[in-house]
């Protein structure tokens, strides 16, 4: 499976209706996952969950819906179906994930909190960021970019990657992808000039 056996303690709001929480993986060799929530337009998404200390998580509004960007970051979201009996949406073009989505999206679909799937290809093939384009206009970012040391952004390092020249394309792609707020799957949200954050990191 590929849940992680960590357990964050809390959740921070990043914006109004948007929460996130992170863990120190050890999957990944302890470096730094979060997740998202984002309550909008009547719904509640988790976006690549992971799991939450249940006092934490019983302070959020209750979820409707699970979307996952990519097959790696299926984290604790069979957890949560089960849990809460929601949806999973998972890519359309993801190879098998550890139990079957309910749903299946593609580039341009809708999802649920008036989220919009952009392909973005690099780490793997079916790799997807998010974006909701009315306020709050966020863009929920996969495994292209993560925190820096410096509190920028950096690239996640190419070894991670199967095409790291499809990543950068990828990432000026979003640039021109209206959206004030960035949510990362590995790293602390960046809400105040992310697209300068994204930028330093292409040039960096």
């Amino acid at each position: 499976m590929t849940e992680p056996a960590e357990v964050a303690d809390r959740a921070d709001v990043v914006v109004n209706g948007v929460w996130t929480w992170a863990v120190s993986n050890s999957n990944i060799g302890g470096a730094t996952s979060s997740c998202q929530a984002l309550a909008a337009d009547g719904e509640v998404v988790l976006i690549d969950p992971l799991r939450l200390a249940d006092h934490a998580f019983d302070g959020l509004p209750r979820p409707t819906a699970i979307v996952l960007t990519a097959k790696c970051h299926q984290r604790s979201a069979w957890r949560y179906r089960s849990q809460l009996g929601v949806e999973v949406w998972a890519p359309a073009d993801a190879h098998e994930t550890d139990e079957q989505p309910d749903r299946r999206y593609a580039e341009g679909d809708p999802l649920p909190g008036g989220l919009r799937a952009i392909r973005t290809p690099g780490p793997e093939r079916a790799h997807y960021c998010l974006v909701r384009q009315s306020a709050p206009r966020m863009l929920f970012c996969s495994d292209l970019l993560m925190a820096g040391a410096d509190g920028g952004l950096e690239l996640v390092p190419a070894r991670f990657h199967d095409d790291p020249a499809e990543t950068r394309r990828s990432v000026e792609l979003l640039l021109d992808v209206p959206f004030d707020v960035l949510c990362l799957d590995h790293g602390t949200p960046i809400t105040a000039e992310p697209k300068r954050a994204m930028r330093e990191a292409l040039s960096g």
